[in-house]
């Protein structure tokens, strides 16, 4: 996020950039000013530029602005007035960031979600998960909700009569889309004949849909209502681009991702002269079939060891045909004889920073929002504090917002959205709190930053398995001493009543 917007002399906030056009206007009828200084003190410069239509000279409007909690932009705008094109745009006036970022934002009411303001980069792409619908990146827009749906909408209708006669397949599955897309605005066919007023329109249901901004440049944005940790529907993750994203920005030329792909191959083969490194470099690959769309992957295995605890797999596999993904973590180690407890007492956001490893027989509990993940929640995870608690909100808040009748907003509906907003609270620990992992068979870990001295702000309780632990984890029927003599006994005694009967 940019801090030094409101001291750039260049990039001013397009609020008071509003109220210098209009002093300008108010002192042009009265006062006349030099040619040179009108054009220091004008928020918006012209500049005359060709129209690639006709041919003739048009004018070319440009604004450097400030947006609010974002960064620096440059607002363009061109219009011919011999054949009427004009052509909206906005670029980024800083620099690529150091990572890509996708913001995720749900949309379950019209009079405040569809005003949230929308910068999409030359670099962006937009996409509508429930509707399938995927926006590529082209050029920077500066819009709203509302209006992204709208030239949506208006961009798919263009080339339909043409679709209609060519392509009659085509032509039903995108008038299919846009039926829900004007649902979404509140529209319906036949709404002009009959002069429906924005205020109906308003009052029609909305089904509540997601909208994620991902752009690898890291120059794009969608708003938050009032701040990020009330405003419970909007989300930011930051990530690390690819190298085939970094070509694609022209960071770096396609030669150097060929030239460095041999010695990539050549520096996961182990290394047999060091033995510190060579059991945790090597990656075993399983072949196997997708469970979503059946075709043939690779599963990756690798072990890693963990300081002051013990060996864990981590299994990671992709379908490149589909796009499915799934990470799971595994425990390399025998099944402890005792369960664990582990208690943490969160009050920075260096904690957050912490590792956590959670099994899937571990559950975790904060009580200060009453958050309680049974165990067999999200899987077996490998990441930090920060990200396991973004994950829980992910799953949560998808859940919440899923069901999306407008008419619907019960008091149930209202305190969750309550809790997500503590929740979010906890995410960036603007409030302390306590997180608990307890886990029947010792199998996941929070780091101790002290260690190997004791965490004073930890504390570790090894108890012993009740009965129905055992029970719910197949213990109880696990035999692993003497069973080959248990077993010979059992056979000799189904022999002799075979031979009896």
């Amino acid at each position: 996020m940019s801090t030094t917007t409101s001291k750039d002399p260049f990039f001013k906030p397009i609020g008071s950039l509003a109220e210098e056009a209009e002093k300008l206007q108010d002192k042009g009828s009265t006062v006349e000013k030099k040619e040179e200084e009108e054009e220091e003190e004008r928020p918006v410069q012209e500049i005359e530029s060709l129209c690639m239509s006709c041919g003739e000279q048009g004018m070319t409007r440009l604004m450097l602005t400030s947006i609010p909690y974002f960064r620096e932009v440059i607002v363009m705008s061109f219009r011919c007035e011999h054949c009427g094109t004009t052509n909206n745009e906005i670029q980024s006036a800083g620099e690529i960031r150091e990572q890509g970022c996708l913001y995720t934002a749900k949309i379950v009411d019209r009079s405040t979600d569809f005003n949230r303001q929308i910068v999409k980069s030359a670099t962006c792409t937009i996409s509508i998960p429930e509707l399938e619908l995927t926006i590529p990146a082209h050029r920077g827009q500066l819009t709203t909700v509302e209006g992204m749906i709208r030239d949506t909408v208006s961009d798919l209708q263009g080339d339909q009569p043409l679709r209609k006669i060519m392509q009659p397949d085509v032509y039903e599955k995108i008038e299919a889309l846009i039926g829900k897309l004007k649902l979404i605005l509140g529209e319906k066919d036949g709404d002009d004949e009959k002069e429906v007023s924005d205020e109906e329109k308003a009052a029609r249901h909305l089904p509540p849909f997601t909208i994620k901004l991902d752009d690898p440049a890291g120059n794009s944005w969608i708003e938050f209502l009032g701040t990020m940790a009330a405003d419970t529907k909007w989300t930011m993750k930051l990530y690390n681009r690819t190298k085939e994203q970094n070509i694609e920005l022209g960071l770096i030329p396609k030669d150097e991702l060929e030239d460095q792909e041999p010695r990539r191959d050549a520096a996961q083969e182990p290394d047999t002269e060091k033995e510190d490194i060579a059991p945790n470099e090597e990656i075993y690959v399983f072949p196997g079939i997708c469970s979503s769309c059946s075709a043939p992957l690779n599963t990756m295995m690798k072990k890693v060891v963990i300081p002051y605890f013990k060996d864990i797999l981590i299994m990671s596999t992709n379908c490149e045909k589909c796009g499915y993904r799934d990470n799971e973590v595994k425990s390399g180690a025998a099944i402890s004889e005792k369960g664990k407890r582990i208690t943490l007492k969160v009050e920075d956001s260096e904690d957050l920073a912490r590792d956590i490893l959670k099994s899937e027989t571990c559950g975790l509990t904060i009580p200060e929002i009453d958050l309680v993940l049974q165990p067999g929640t999200l899987g077996g995870r490998f990441t930090t504090l920060e990200g396991i608690l973004n994950q829980v909100y992910e799953e949560l808040s998808e859940k919440a917002f899923a069901r999306g009748d407008a008419a619907e907003a019960t008091d149930a509906r209202k305190d969750f959205e309550t809790f997500l907003a503590k929740l979010k609270r906890v995410m960036t620990a603007s409030t302390p709190f306590t997180i608990i992992l307890d886990d029947p068979l010792a199998n996941s870990y929070l780091q101790n930053i002290y260690a190997p001295d004791p965490d004073p702000n930890m504390e570790t309780v090894v108890y012993e398995r009740s009965w129905e632990q055992n029970e719910e984890l197949g213990l109880n029927d696990m035999k692993v001493e003497n069973y080959e003599n248990t077993e010979g006994k059992t056979d000799a005694q189904t022999e002799t009543k075979v031979q009896s009967s």
